[in-house]
């Protein structure tokens, strides 16, 4: 009996027959060898290429790594400290955004900003390059930045398709220039140019500093029932793999067979992540991370599952799970695809959340100003912290001068975050980690 030919009301196509076989594996076959590529060889490019002159090179030169192996201590007590014993830890940010978000970007790095953290910007290809170079200028032209040298932007713009898995591919190659640029970071946080923080760096460090450094906040849920129907069988593939011009994703009407040696979680796209785990990620030693990561190249919104299922199927690593992205984001009721932007109304559901990061703002929305006077005593380019030790008579910044940047100031900021981790760590929420369907 001949195969009933199939058209797919999302990319237009018609399929009919078995002629679309060949082409259709040959293509997704392409599709996963230009994905791993993107995440493992093409930020390599970068380091050999005197062309590109955009790059902002603003970390120290690190030395030669040993080598990066995953902490043999993961089941060490989560259990809070009372008082931090070691010198405070240091975050690794990547801030990405698209055309028109520069100065937004820009914002949100002042506003996270504090020398012992490290940074990582990245506006996709859908930019403009003069809107790049001008936010590569802006950094290479900051006097805090050029004299600490721990804010890049990254040379390779690359193209982020909405719900494919070319975002995901981004953050690994931003992780992975992290890794090798700097040895001395501990978390990975991802924001993008419509997030704001709601505490302090110095908030952030010091109760950071009172946390087992093996706890990773990713929101997670195991895929079951009908949205394993929607979610896991249908096959995309992202043109931003291989086009250098932006279009939706295309749908095939192939479907898949659900995977058997790993379950499937999702969750939130907005993580914090520890570097023993992204680690793991990168290098996959046991190859878990690379199968899922293929499996991730033909998914909807991988952004939304690919760590969370790494994660979730790692012994190693996923008692090490907290289900909480450690944002504020409000949605309708019932949810739409995106979450509401945020105004002066939602200010005090804000503070009330203890989160230490909202999203998403608009613009120049005038609740980022109420958010800088209230929250983060912002006036001048920096939310001002301990390190900030300047003259600020006459409106001069104080942060234009450095002290000790393992000296922390924490305000109210940080009892707020201080709850709401303590909830996390209660029995009754981490109960649900990584927890399956019966």
């Amino acid at each position: 009996m001949s195969m009933r030919k199939n058209v797919n009301p999302h990319s237009g196509r018609i399929f009919s027959d078995r002629r679309w076989k060949i082409p259709f594996f040959v293509n997704l076959l392409v599709s996963i060898t230009l994905f791993t590529g993107t995440v493992f060889g093409l930020y390599l490019s970068q380091y050999g290429r005197e062309q590109l002159k955009i790059d902002t090179m603003l970390f120290n030169d690190a030395e030669e790594s040993e080598g990066y192996f995953i902490e043999s201590d993961l089941r060490k007590s989560f259990e809070l400290r009372g008082v931090a014993e070691v010198e405070p830890p240091r975050f690794a940010y990547l801030i990405s955004g698209t055309k028109g978000d520069s100065q937004r970007m820009l914002r949100t790095l002042q506003a996270v900003y504090h020398p012992r953290n490290q940074y990582i910007l990245h506006m996709d290809l859908e930019a403009p390059p003069r809107e790049r170079m001008n936010l590569t200028m802006s950094v290479k032209n900051d006097p805090t930045f050029s004299e600490v040298e721990n804010v890049r932007v990254m040379a390779q713009s690359n193209l982020v398709t909405y719900k494919g898995p070319t975002m995901i591919a981004c953050t690994l190659q931003a992780i992975a220039i992290l890794l090798k640029e700097s040895l001395n970071w501990d978390w990975f946080i991802n924001l993008s140019a419509s997030d704001y923080p709601l505490v302090t760096q110095d908030d952030m460090l010091y109760v950071f500093s009172n946390l087992s450094q093996n706890l990773n906040f990713i929101e997670h849920t195991q895929i079951y029932g009908w949205k394993l129907n929607q979610r896991a069988k249908p096959i995309i593939i992202d043109p931003g793999l291989y086009l250098s011009k932006k279009s939706d994703i295309a749908w095939t009407t192939q479907r898949r067979s659900l995977p058997t040696s790993f379950q499937l979680f999702t969750g939130s796209a907005w993580v914090v992540l520890t570097r023993s785990f992204v680690e793991y990620c990168i290098w996959g030693w046991d190859n878990l991370p690379r199968t899922i990561l293929m499996y991730y190249t033909n998914f909807v919104s991988s952004p939304e599952g690919y760590f969370h299922t790494v994660i979730c199927n790692t012994e190693e690593f996923q008692h090490t799970a907290i289900s909480h992205d450690l944002h504020y984001i409000a949605w309708d009721t019932p949810p739409k695809q995106h979450p509401r932007s945020l105004t002066i109304r939602d200010f005090n559901k804000m503070i009330n959340s203890s989160s230490p990061f909202a999203r998403k703002f608009h613009k120049d929305d005038p609740v980022l100003d109420k958010i800088d006077k209230e929250l983060l005593g912002r006036t001048n380019r920096f939310a001002p912290g301990a390190w900030c030790v300047g003259s600020s008579k006459g409106g001069a910044d104080p942060c234009s001068v450095r002290g000790d940047d393992s000296v922390l100031r924490p305000g109210p900021g940080a009892q707020r975050l201080l709850e709401l981790i303590k909830t996390l760590l209660s029995d009754d929420f981490r109960s649900k980690q990584c927890s399956t369907q019966g």
